[in-house]
C-alpha cells in the first residue's frame, strides 16, 4: 500500500467547522505575509491554504457580507476586477490551460464559509484530473504554498 503524506491537512481536520471568527476578516486584521496575494480598495486576494489544485486563490470583498446582492456597485466592480487580476497573475506565474472560477453561496451550495462571500479561482491543466479523488477521496497538490506565493509575487512585479 502506498501513502500520500499531507500533514498540513490535520489542522484543517481539527478546526473544520469550529472557526469562531471569519477567516477573511481575521486575515485582514492580522495579515499573514505569505497569504495575501494583493489587496484592492474593496477586495482581497488570498492563497487558499486547503487548495483544490495548485494555485487555488480566493477573492473576497473586504466588507463582511454573505450575498452578491449586498455588494455596493463599487464593491462588485472591484471584486470582479480583482478576480481578473488574480486570473492574469496565475496565467503569468503558472501557465494553466484553463480555470474553474466559482462562487458557492450557502451551505447547500457547498460553501465551507457561509458568512463571507468569496470567489474561488482554480487553475486547471490538461490531464490534471486523475483517479485519486474518485478512488481514494484524495487530491494531489504538487506545489507548496510558499513556492506559489513567490511565483505570484514575481508575476505581479512583471
Amino acid at each position: 500500500m502506498s501513502r500520500l503524506w499531507a500533514p498540513w491537512r490535520m489542522k484543517y481536520i481539527r478546526t473544520a467547522g469550529k472557526e469562531k471568527h471569519c477567516i477573511f476578516c481575521r486575515i485582514q486584521a492580522k495579515p499573514s505575509r505569505e497569504r495575501i496575494v494583493f489587496k484592492s480598495p474593496h477586495s482581497v486576494c488570498l492563497l487558499n491554504i486547503y487548495p483544490y489544485n495548485n494555485g487555488h486563490l480566493m477573492v473576497s470583498p473586504l466588507r463582511h457580507i454573505k450575498d452578491l446582492d449586498l455588494l455596493k456597485p463599487e464593491e462588485g466592480s472591484d471584486l470582479f476586477k480583482s478576480v481578473a487580476i488574480a486570473e492574469r497573475l496565475l496565467k503569468k506565474a503558472l501557465k494553466p490551460d484553463g480555470f474553474n472560477i466559482g462562487i458557492n453561496i450557502g451551505k447547500a451550495a457547498g460553501a465551507g464559509i457561509t458568512g463571507h462571500l468569496h470567489i474561488h479561482i482554480v487553475p486547471r491543466w490538461n490531464g490534471d484530473t486523475n483517479f485519486m479523488p474518485v478512488i481514494h477521496n484524495t487530491r494531489v497538490v504538487s506545489q507548496s504554498l510558499r513556492d506559489l506565493f513567490k511565483k505570484l509575487n514575481h508575476a505581479r512585479k512583471k
